[in-house]
Order: C-alpha cells, then structure tokens, then sequence
C-alpha cells in the first residue's frame, strides 16, 4: 500500500504543471531601446472570450501570472504618456468596441495603482485567432501594439524617446 501513495501523488501533480499556459514575450526595439511583454497564451477551446466581458469589467489580460510590460524608453501612446519602468497590463471593455488597455503601476504584491488608460482600436481579423497573442513591433521611435483573440485584434501605435 504504502508504494502506491507516491504514483497517486506524482499522477495528482501531473495536470496541475500541464494545464498552465505557455508564455509568450514579444519584443521591440524602439528608439533604441527595449519594451517588451510577458503574459500567458489561454486557448479560446470554442468560447468567445472578449464578448463575454461586460462594459466597465477589467480583464488582466492573458492567463496565470499578470500580463507584464517592461520598457528601457518613455512611451507616448498619442497624449497618453508612459513613462520607462515596469508596468501591469489589464483590459477593459467600454461601450460599443471601445477597448482601454490600462497600464498599472507594478508594486511587491503585484498591480498597484492604474497610472493611465491607453485606447485601443478594435479590427474584426477574417480568421479566428485561436491562442491570445500579443505583438509588438518597432521601427525608429515608432512602434505598434496588437492583442490579438478570436476574431478581433486591438491595437495602438505609441512612439519612444
């Protein structure tokens, strides 16, 4: 009996290490300096997860540890400043498709206080984006950001000093 309760144990723990997401980390260079994101890649598995979310309710965007943005280079995305540091990224859903990435102050316990709002543009995609995918692109001291899910992808561009 007693050899039993190691394989039931070790069988027990299994699914748990499996059933985490990947991670993804895009990364641009931007006015020659670094920014990039990590954040875990949830599955749709035939839901449609950014319908789902109700006007005014916040997603942390991306599966088991917070979505992460870390930038070497002060960020503008249009008036919306952002300055060099590390920083939590949320979602939140508005009105029609309206989208607002919230970028949040990044403290010991995890997200602190939401230091700005950045607006994002919704674009219907022709196919279904299975696996929540964000980009990031670069070029000069321009760049783009796009999340990426289902049949939508919403983005921004922002420049870098």
């Amino acid at each position: 009996m007693r050899s039993l309760v190691p394989a039931l144990v070790l069988t027990l723990a299994v699914p748990a290490v499996t059933s985490a997401a990947a991670r993804g980390n895009p990364k641009a260079t931007v006015a020659g300096k670094e920014v990039s994101i990590d954040y875990g890649r949830p599955e749709l598995q035939g839901r449609d997860m950014l319908s789902k979310l109700a006007v005014g309710d916040s997603w942390r965007l991306g599966a088991d540890s917070p979505t992460a943005l870390k930038t070497a280079a002060d960020l503008s995305f249009g008036a919306v400043a952002v300055p060099a540091g590390e920083y939590i990224l949320k979602l939140t859903r508005g009105e029609g498709d309206s989208w607002l990435l919230n970028v949040l102050r990044k403290s010991a316990a995890g997200a602190g206080d939401k230091l700005v709002d950045v607006p994002l543009k919704a674009t219907p995609l022709d196919a279904s984006v299975e696996t929540f995918t964000i980009e990031l692109t670069g070029s000069g001291n321009a760049g783009t950001l796009a999340l990426k899910w289902g049949k939508t992808a919403l983005g921004t561009s922002f420049t870098a000093k």
